[in-house]
């Protein structure tokens, strides 16, 4: 039996809850293989995109252009030996890694991929469920695993893993706030919390465009969020080994690099469905093509909006550098913050204006969110006093240096035991040579 087409309606909170038990067994099982075949095409994606950057190949050996990679990996670590640390809490510390990649999966069962469509003989949205406060649900149960993160460093009785996990936690909770303010722009234009209603809402414009503040204070925090580079602080590896999973190995180090890539996807995917339209199609297509949010098309317009943001996430580890954690928590409590907080009384503001007086709106806040961008630009862009404020103290004075032999210190020769080797350059010969020479002549 072929597919039915259904239009694009965006599905209501009554369509769901009326799928039968074996319907709802089936979307939850989909979900998840989705996830996993996506963490499995990202690892692979983001290897061959990093050794494009770096000119390199990258995996191509194992299937298809190195498909296969990713599988033979996860294989790998299946049958390494799986150690506990002597100094560890048992328990903690095997149930940190559950704790992590449980609500990784949870979160995505309110993303929407598509409209209502005919799913063997049953009417049903592309969609697990959804809720009045769907957003906040993602919120929220993202928040837990931070829980896990905490715990595995705490319980693998190691420094570097205590470090890492108290990095991480204190980083994942700034950005929370960041996003979390964000977002409520979103809520006051579409009226709603409901992740199926925002998408319906922009059906005449993306809030992409209109609360461009807003997305990019979103696109900032997520990276912060999951983290990635350039924000990768709890997993520095030149200050805390491999961070709060340093001690784990085997099945559970791959459940936190599992946790790790579905925790990218689904921010992707929420900023898909806040800000991009969610799955239907781009600008003009529906204008051309009638079909083209309809059925399962809105598969591809949603994956495809999805993978731009994770080729972002790629593309920010290949070519920036790790910031300085102290300016990585300032940027988050004096930039980002404040400038959401501005930005939320502005779309207030207009918000209510607009309703009262019946005028369009998108052009004010359009101008508005460009002006305020440029105002943050100029008032933290760092000046010629603040690089000079910066600027190391000039190092002593030294003696010419002659390579490679070390520069001569200011104080004179360093003598003793801590006094540098010396080397014999071409002019310079050892005295009992000289002697020979001389007697020789």
């Amino acid at each position: 039996m072929s597919p039915q087409i259904f239009a694009a309606e965006g599905a209501s909170l009554s369509a769901f809850g009326q799928d039968p038990l074996w319907m709802v067994v089936v979307k939850t099982l989909l979900v998840f293989l989705v996830l996993v075949l996506l963490t499995l095409f990202n690892i692979w994606f983001e290897r061959r995109v990093v050794a494009r950057m770096q000119h390199r190949i990258g995996p191509n050996v194992n299937g298809p252009f190195g498909l296969l990679q990713s599988l033979a990996d996860g294989a790998k670590l299946m049958f390494k030996e799986d150690i506990i640390p002597k100094a560890a809490d048992k328990v903690v510390f095997l149930l940190a890694p559950l704790i992590i990649v449980v609500p990784a999966f949870v979160t995505f069962s309110v993303i929407p991929f598509g409209p209502e469509v005919n799913l063997f003989g049953t009417v049903t949205p592309l969609q697990l469920t959804d809720m009045p406060v769907a957003v906040l649900f993602v919120m929220a149960v993202a928040s837990v695993g931070i829980y896990g993160i905490v715990l595995a460093g705490w319980s693998s009785g190691s420094t570097y893993s205590l470090l890492g996990g108290l990095r991480s936690s204190a980083q994942m909770i700034s950005y929370e706030v960041a996003m979390g303010l964000a977002l409520v722009a979103v809520f006051l234009y579409a009226g709603s919390m409901s992740t199926s209603e925002i998408v319906a809402a922009q059906d005449d414009f993306w809030f992409g465009l209109v609360l461009f503040p807003s997305f990019v204070i979103y696109v900032i925090a997520m990276v912060g969020e999951t983290n990635r580079a350039p924000f990768d602080l709890p997993e520095a590896e030149g200050e805390l080994v491999g961070g709060f999973h340093t001690e784990y190995s085997g099945m559970k180090f791959a459940m936190f690099f599992l946790a790790e890539y579905i925790n990218m996807a689904t921010v992707s995917a929420l900023a898909t469905t806040l800000f991009l339209g969610g799955w239907m199609a781009p600008w003009g297509i529906e204008h051309v093509w009638e079909g083209a949010n309809s059925g399962y098309w809105p598969l591809l317009w949603f994956f495809s909006k999805m993978f731009l943001f994770i080729f972002l996430f790629i593309w920010l580890r290949g070519t920036l550098p790790r910031l300085r954690y102290d300016q990585f928590m300032a940027f988050g409590w004096k930039a980002l913050i404040p400038a959401s907080l501005a930005w939320i009384v502005l779309v207030a503001t207009v918000r209510a204006i607009s309703l009262e007086g019946g005028f369009d709106n998108r052009s004010i806040l359009i101008g508005a969110g460009v002006l305020l961008l440029v105002l943050a630009v100029v008032l933290f862009w760092p000046t010629r006093a603040d690089e000079e404020d910066e600027a190391p103290a000039a190092a002593p004075e030294t003696g010419p240096s002659t390579f490679p032999v070390p520069a001569m210190p200011a104080g004179g020769a360093v003598r003793g035991a801590a006094a540098p080797l010396t080397f014999l350059g071409a002019s310079q010969t050892v005295p009992g040579d000289a002697a020979a020479a001389e007697e020789e002549n």
